[in-house]
């Protein structure tokens, strides 16, 4: 009898086991450098065709990773990408950090994880591990993996012949001091033999792997760790709406809390949210407990909060040129930054993208500066970034401040512009 068991926690500790890793953004090309770094030969696949051309000239399109540290890792061919799945053939394990998006009626999209099923299992053979990292509900690894990876692979069986794990993945774009390889990697297996290969493969590329009983609560764990955040941004966005209401400064009042040494951990108010997780996350999981009728009313009312932001900062836009002497309709409103972040390119999103939307639609004049991000398309509206700032403050009839990136001189905005709505507090009390 064969033990592949054996033989792939053998190649791992070698370390001989060649990766593939499906999805090559900013959770597949981190994950790829951490264990071409480790030792192991990485391919990456990817249906951008350029992506992979420029992966395989050793440049980064991505901040966390320097090109630096990508191009020596393909000139000792640990790291290749390509857009074919046929690689998989060849390959001892798979990762999936495929995108996991909601549809247009806003329930989940997994399409992009079922197609990686779908090639996985034409590819599978015996002795094979497959993670998936790609954020959904609990139960997809189980539910939506299992069943087209059992088929294709022709009736092998998960934990004897291959072995499927649930890590979510825990990427903060432009973090430097939590990275892919040093922040703590939740796992979870089917059976415990799928644990174990699991373990033995990540534990050899990062520092901490965490383990939990099933598959389930590795998908949950993902979901807690962004609803939490959701949540209690949420919270402070309502603070500063009632603060608005009851005339005092919700900054102030943060602050003040936040000194408290215990039973308080600050969150600060916003534009809205921003970035592939916390806006969707929760949203995977009060669609998934409405299907068992049961209503998520913490997430429902956060994300009712959250994504209402973007119209009361316009509405503030508004007021502030009304006080001015001048209508919403011909003014020029320059935003500063439109990432979702600071000193990151990110705009999935964005809330600073349904702010210049809203703005243009209420027929204000809109331009933008981002030093991340020359230029983008959203909604209808496509935008190059002004080049010279300190004469487009001066040329706006009111600034609003969208993303605090550091590199910005917030002394300059506020001595340049007429007039600032500052969603994030940068610039100080005006």
């Amino acid at each position: 009898m064969i033990h592949y068991r054996e033989q792939l926690l053998k190649k791992v500790a070698e370390p001989d086991a060649r990766l593939a890793i499906i999805g090559m953004g900013y959770v597949g090309l981190p994950l790829a450098v951490v264990f071409a770094e480790a030792g192991f030969q990485v391919v990456g696949i990817d249906i951008d065709r350029r992506k992979v051309e420029a992966l395989n000239a050793g440049q980064s399109y991505i901040e966390d990773i320097p090109s630096e540290r990508l191009r020596p890792l393909v000139a000792e061919g640990l790291l290749t990408a390509t857009t074919s799945f046929a690689v998989l053939r060849a390959c001892d394990a798979v990762s999936i950090c495929v995108p996991t998006p909601l549809n247009k009626t806003g329930d989940p999209d997994i399409s992009y994880i079922a197609d990686a099923a779908e090639s996985i299992a034409t590819h599978l053979r015996p002795g094979m591990l497959i993670v998936l990292e790609s954020t959904t509900y609990p139960g997809t690894t189980t539910e939506v993996l299992l069943p087209r990876l059992s088929a294709g692979g022709e009736g092998l069986r998960v934990g004897e012949e291959f072995f499927l794990c649930f890590s979510p993945e825990r990427v903060d774009p432009g973090r430097k001091d939590w990275t892919t390889a040093n922040t703590p990697k939740v796992m979870g297996g089917v059976t415990p033999a799928c644990m174990e290969v699991g373990q033995a493969l990540y534990g050899a590329a990062i520092e901490r792997i965490v383990l939990v009983s099933s598959t389930e609560a590795a998908e949950m764990v993902k979901l807690l760790e962004n609803t939490f955040r959701a949540v209690n941004i949420g919270l402070v966005n309502e603070v500063l709406l009632m603060c608005d209401k009851l005339g005092l400064d919700a900054w102030e009042v943060i602050e003040a809390a936040a000194t408290k040494p215990f039973g308080f951990m600050k969150f600060t108010p916003g534009p809205g949210l921003g970035g592939h997780c916390i806006p969707i996350d929760p949203l995977y999981l009060s669609w998934k407990l409405k299907a068992l009728k049961y209503n998520a009313r913490f997430i429902e009312l956060a994300s009712e909060v959250n994504t209402g932001m973007p119209h009361y900062w316009v509405g503030k836009v508004q007021d502030a040129l009304n006080d001015a002497g001048k209508a919403m309709k011909g003014s020029r409103v320059l935003v500063l930054g439109v990432a979702y972040k600071k000193d990151v390119s990110d705009l999935r999103e964005s809330p600073a993208l349904d702010i210049i939307h809203l703005l243009a639609a209420k027929g204000a004049q809109v331009s933008y500066h981002d030093p991340y991000v020359p230029s983008f398309s959203y909604d209808g509206v496509s935008l190059q970034a002004v080049k010279d700032l300190e004469t487009a403050l001066q040329y706006a009839d009111c600034v609003v401040v969208a993303t605090d990136h550091s590199v910005y001189d917030w002394a300059m905005v506020r001595e340049g512009a007429r007039l600032v709505v500052d969603t994030r507090r940068a610039v100080g009390p005006m």
